[in-house]
């Protein structure tokens, strides 16, 4: 064999191993605390998930966390008063994952879907909570690859170029989401009846090998007064954080990833009339560079044998973020609230239908609405739920069926005006946010050797009519032609088209081997 040389580059891919939803059912027991009266029925039930820890495994991944529990509740007595009760439910959950290795990386998004609540008895409620786990499990695998050969002389190369998005680094750090919530001074604390917290409104920005990252955390807390009176107070607390990344520039793209993993909210002193909360979050930063890359995906010569290795591999392309707003404006009549107090609208948009088109994305779906307000029915509190349908465009120049789309959705804005004649104003802007990408496969050829031997050429011409799925260069490589003399010899203009039954005139060698 002789050895070609050639010159070798280094490119970091990463790549998605796998990707999938999973549902799981958390269930619990609570017991009512004995300074708490029996409960005769549940009014309303809520959850926040944090995540303790998760972990990729040899063909598992395995996920800690818990379900941070509210249940607003009827008492059973004369007065008919609402009081909640407060639970952690834990859960540990490992789920089969082909091809997966401990050496890769999780993405997690988890969501509440729904906490049901069945009364046992007066002191005691079992709970269970819907939770769905968005994963996605990839690699960032460094490779090398043949980028020019440099001494075989009628060598025919098939290069292709490439924008990759490849991997320049990424890193998490812990930060903390920390404030005083302060309530009206003729408020008494009792009991905390529902916690709400949301990251929103998230940036960042690119300094001196870090990565700066903002966001809001969004936090509504719903309370009982001593006198048995029902109040809101809302906070936005900043949310920043520094994640140490070497060599990321301003042109990079930033995917940032905001994990809850614990919170904390603790009730001061009657006399402070306020609420402490302490929200722990992982940050997480992928940094991505936009790199041309012009490779070989084949090569043969039509004098000499060459035997190399090639492996295909599939890396992430045409990466970018749309961000977008869909508004949804509507007045619907909701007789039981007219005259009475909204305390809180839960917002929960859903998509049932993402259709890629050509440079457009079409969305399906729905907003959940979940309305608890003062009622006159002799309890001071009451739910009412309803849906409101949407469908929402967004422009997107670069997509089309082959295009993989993540879409993060979020509530920016939402106002709910009770109108004189009972019908309610709704208002709601949900921003989302598409992450989106192409998987491309791609040749990477790491070694080259040709047989050595002496040849006599003898040049012939033979007939070849196109086949449905035929290229230039397969047919070419085939015969131990070229590219170039087929498209001379035919009249070839444009040698990536070729018609089906197409006759061709292929000059070749053929190669007499001469004995030494």
């Amino acid at each position: 064999m002789k050895v070609i040389d050639f010159d070798k580059d280094n490119l970091c891919i990463n790549q998605i191993v796998g990707q999938k939803t999973d549902n799981i059912m958390v269930e619990g027991d609570i017991i009512v605390p004995d300074v708490k009266p029996d409960i005769l029925n549940t009014i309303h039930t809520s959850g926040n998930v944090c995540i303790y820890k998760k972990e990729v495994l040899e063909g598992k991944v395995r996920i800690d966390g818990c379900v941070n529990v509210y249940i607003m509740y009827l008492a059973d007595g004369e007065m008919s008063s609402v009081r909640s009760l407060n639970t952690c439910l834990d859960f540990t959950n490992t789920f089969d994952f082909e091809n997966v290795r401990p050496d890769m990386n999780l993405e997690l998004e988890v969501e509440v879907r729904s906490v049901d609540c069945k009364v046992l008895n007066g002191r005691k409620v079992s709970v269970k909570a819907a939770v769905e786990l968005k994963q996605k499990v990839y690699s960032n695998e460094t490779v090398e690859y043949i980028k020019q050969i440099q001494n075989v002389e009628d060598i025919q190369l098939l290069n292709k170029s490439f924008v990759l998005n490849s991997l320049i680094g990424s890193g998490m750090n812990k930060v903390y989401a920390k404030d005083t919530l302060i309530l009206d001074n003729i408020d008494n604390l009792a009991e905390i009846l529902k916690v709400d917290l949301k990251i929103t409104n998230q940036d960042t920005k690119v300094s001196y090998n870090k990565i700066l990252a903002k966001a809001d955390a969004s936090v509504k807390i719903m309370y009982l007064t001593e006198d048995d009176r029902i109040n809101v107070v809302e906070s936005i607390i900043p949310v920043m954080g520094f994640v140490d990344i070497p060599n990321v520039s301003d042109d990079n793209l930033v995917d940032t990833k905001y994990e809850l993993k614990n919170l904390i909210v603790k009730p001061n002193s009657v006399e402070e009339h306020s609420i402490y909360i302490e929200a722990e979050i992982e940050l997480s930063c992928m940094v991505y560079e936009s790199r041309n890359v012009d490779m070989i995906q084949d090569l043969y010569s039509p004098s000499q044998n060459l035997v190399f290795n090639k492996k295909a591999i599939r890396s992430m392309v045409g990466k970018e973020r749309i961000e977008d707003v869909c508004s949804i404006r509507q007045t619907s009549p909701v007789a039981e609230i007219h005259g009475n107090r909204i305390y809180d609208v839960e917002v929960v948009p859903s998509i049932s239908n993402q259709n890629l088109l050509n440079g457009r994305i079409v969305y399906e779906g729905e907003v959940g609405l979940k309305f608890i307000y003062s009622s006159d029915n002799g309890v001071n509190i009451d739910t009412k739920t309803m849906s409101l349908p949407f469908t929402f465009n967004v422009d997107a120049p670069n997509v089309n069926q082959s295009s993989m789309v993540e879409t993060q959705m979020q509530i920016k804005n939402q106002n709910f005006v009770v109108m004189p004649d009972g019908n309610i104003d709704i208002s709601i802007d949900i921003n989302f946010i598409m992450n989106i990408s192409k998987m491309t496969s791609i040749n990477l050829i790491d070694s080259i050797n040709a047989e050595e031997n002496r040849q006599i050429e003898i040049y012939s011409i033979i007939i070849y009519f196109v086949k449905p799925g035929d290229t230039l260069w397969e047919i070419a490589k085939r015969f131990r032609s070229t590219v170039e003399d087929i498209a001379r010899v035919n009249n070839i203009e444009n040698p990536d088209k070729l018609n089906v039954g197409q006759q061709l005139f292929i000059p070749r060698y053929v190669r007499n081997r001469v004995s030494t």
